[in-house]
């Protein structure tokens, strides 16, 4: 992996970043945060004239075909904005069902995607909390040609905007995924109060049919495309979380050269400088982590590991980072008018969706310690190959 970023990829991220400073201010961001939507259409058909939609959608539905590192940078340049903008929820959702997705799903809903006149999200999360598999608790039961839904989902991004969604439910002994119209009778939402003021809702499913054939992939056999589903959703928000990280940090270091105590900025105490060092070096660490795991979904290699590495890295470093931010600033920083509170909020919040940083850390301890042999990340050499590599050694010795 090049670390480094292409002139494409430079002139991407540019463009993104020029288009949304002049385009989301602070105070629109406040607006949508009282907005019973929560996003402003008019930025969102903007937005796909730039073809952010579609960016990795197929070219066959109107999309660029780009791989996710790209969508990355997008989405680490909303971060910054803090846009509100549901570009997550909806490419997250999209790209399941280009990848898992039936013709006429794909030819129904990507094209609306890429023009920005639809939005998606998806529905996994329920009362157990846990961001993975055995806490889905929703039942699908087929009867006929249609599925009868019944659960209770929270913290489901953009449902007040959302067109479709993408519903994680139990069908007998395994796990099904259904693409469920917004405004299927039976189905009910509640807006939930969070850190970061954004649009999360507790969404009630009660008796609400769909068509068998509304599954993305085989009924009872969908726990794998969750996983990749979820794997893609967590480390793009990495990428959005580190966005918002350095902006914030970026505040606080442009204050601590201002702020002056005892005649001189508060920027030349060494405690100071050793805090905005540190936050500048975590930042940096988790995009390497971020985006590694991202090449490596592009590259179609195992990613489950990295993705894991990056997310609780983030879901502590990016905490720590806000925290030194608020304590620069002070009792300014505290103060719900100042601009930084926009940032400290939702990364924050972030940092506690898809996944704990103990969920993360246990899954890369599986890898790691619960599978026998050698591990490269991501993919355990078996045994065999281990005793034979011992065996070289004693030869050669």
């Amino acid at each position: 992996m090049d670390v480094l970023l292409t002139e494409e990829q430079d002139m991407i991220r540019t463009a993104a970043r020029e288009f949304l400073e002049g385009e989301c201010t602070t105070k629109l961001v406040r607006d949508m945060e009282a907005d019973p939507v929560g996003y402003p259409p008019g930025l969102w058909k903007k937005a796909a004239e730039l073809g952010w939609q579609g960016m990795c959608l197929p070219e066959d539905y109107g999309g660029s075909g780009l791989p996710l590192v790209y969508l990355g940078l997008v989405l680490q340049e909303v971060g910054r904005a803090v846009a509100p903008l549901p570009l997550h929820s909806t490419t997250v959702a999209a790209l399941t069902i280009a990848r898992d997705g039936t013709e006429a799903q794909r030819q129904a809903i990507l094209p609306a995607v890429v023009r920005g006149e639809m939005v998606l999200t998806w529905a996994i999360t329920e009362r157990d909390g846990r961001h993975f598999n055995p806490a889905i608790e929703t039942t699908a039961v087929v009867e006929g040609d249609e599925v009868v839904i019944n659960g209770t989902k929270l913290f489901v991004d953009n449902f007040p905007a959302a067109d479709h969604c993408l519903v994680a439910c139990r069908t007998g002994e395994g796990l099904s995924l259904f693409l469920v119209d917004t405004r299927s009778p039976g189905i009910s939402q509640r807006s939930l109060v969070t850190t970061a003021k954004d649009r999360q809702s507790e969404v009630i499913f009660k008796d609400v049919r769909v068509p068998v054939a509304s599954r993305i992939g085989p009924l009872n056999e969908a726990g794998p495309i969750i996983e990749v589903m979820l794997d893609r959703a967590s480390v793009l928000l990495c990428a959005q979380m580190l966005g918002a990280t350095r902006k914030d940090a970026e505040m606080a270091i442009d204050y601590a050269k201002m702020r002056e105590a005892f005649g001189q900025p508060i920027g030349a105490f060494q405690s100071v400088q050793h805090m905005c060092a540190d936050m500048i070096i975590w930042i940096d660490g988790g995009e390497l982590l971020t985006y590694e795991a991202l090449w490596r979904m592009d590259q179609g290699l195992p990613h489950s590991v990295e993705v894991s590495q990056a997310k609780a890295f983030c879901n502590d470093r990016c905490e720590a980072v806000v925290r030194n931010a608020q304590i620069i600033h002070g009792g300014i920083g505290f103060m719900m008018e100042f601009d930084l509170h926009l940032w400290f909020r939702r990364v924050s919040s972030w940092t506690m969706r898809l996944g704990t940083s103990y969920e993360h850390r246990a899954r890369i301890a599986k890898a790691l310690i619960d599978l026998p042999g050698r591990v490269i990340l991501g993919r355990p050499v078996p045994v065999v190959m281990e005793e034979t590599r011992e065996e070289e050694l004693r030869r050669s010795a």
